[in-house]
């Protein structure tokens, strides 16, 4: 009688690498809003940054090791609700809002609400979204506008308390960007692996150069200039404005070229650790 090769049980266990990205990415998000309680709000603001590179850096890790999983990306999308979402709004309220009663905390809540409807969005439509485009202002994106702002008013001794009303509407602004329909690039379309010219380096480095004499006031500007692109986008691709543009279901294709040249199928339809 023939012996029946043993059957191979899949492995458990999870991929340590982009987990730990991930995890440190969620680090730097609680220490931001344990920050703020203490009154430490630039400390605060900088650690949202560095939330956004392990972010960034988790996702890309995980393909280029071949460690996608489908628990990493579930572990990816609660760690950014924490650092993109709950970080960013108590914060703002902490520096900002807290003497505002309950236009303070709404503003807030607003902010929070808005990052979790974005990544549960986010999540329920990746399978045929156009890879080109975000639908929506990205968490991080939101998150940096808020942080950034934060540490520019620490930086030049401003009182947010004083200021509490404008930061409140900058808060609920872009929690409604984030659930909205513009279209922000991802910048995905971007080949990171080829070849540039002498000069683009030059550039590059001369960029890193620009922000190390002012990060805060230039990722102050990046920031809101991006927000501000969205609409600006979406305004131009469309021969008529419609609300369906702008918020709720995006089911209208009206724009000024063929509405299938919009639309690349996924290769891959594993979820992306990539923002949200």
């Amino acid at each position: 009688m023939a012996n029946n090769p043993p059957e191979h049980t899949p492995t458990r266990g999870i991929y340590l690498l982009p987990n730990l990205l991930t995890t440190a990415g969620l680090f730097s998000g609680f220490y931001a809003v344990v920050s703020s309680m203490n009154a430490h709000f630039e400390n605060a603001a900088i650690a949202i940054f560095i939330a956004m590179i392990f972010d960034g850096l988790d996702g890309r890790v995980a393909r280029m090791t071949n460690t996608q999983s489908e628990f990493g990306a579930e572990y990816d999308s609660m760690a950014d609700m924490v650092s993109f979402g709950i970080a960013p709004g108590i914060v703002a309220y902490n520096w900002a809002l807290s003497s505002y009663g309950k236009f303070g905390w709404l503003a807030a809540f607003v902010f929070v609400a808005c990052a979790a409807l974005r990544l549960a969005r986010f999540n329920t439509q990746i399978e045929g979204a156009d890879k080109r485009y975000f639908q929506g202002l990205a968490s991080p994106a939101a998150a940096a506008v808020i942080a950034s702002l934060i540490w520019v008013g620490v930086e030049y001794n401003i009182d947010g308390q004083e200021h509490g009303i404008l930061i409140g509407i900058v808060t609920i602004v872009c929690g409604l960007l984030m659930v909205s329909n513009f279209k922000y690039s991802s910048f995905k379309e971007v080949d990171w692996k080829g070849k540039v010219n002498f000069i683009v380096v030059l550039l590059i480095v001369l960029a890193f150069v620009i922000v190390a004499s002012s990060p805060e006031n230039v990722l102050l500007i990046i920031f809101v200039l991006y927000a501000c692109s969205g609409p600006f986008t979406t305004i131009r691709s469309v021969k008529k404005l419609k609300l369906e543009h702008v918020l709720g279901d995006n089911k209208v294709q009206d724009t000024k070229k063929n509405s299938h040249s919009d639309e690349i199928p996924s290769k891959n339809n594993e979820k992306s650790r990539d923002d949200v």
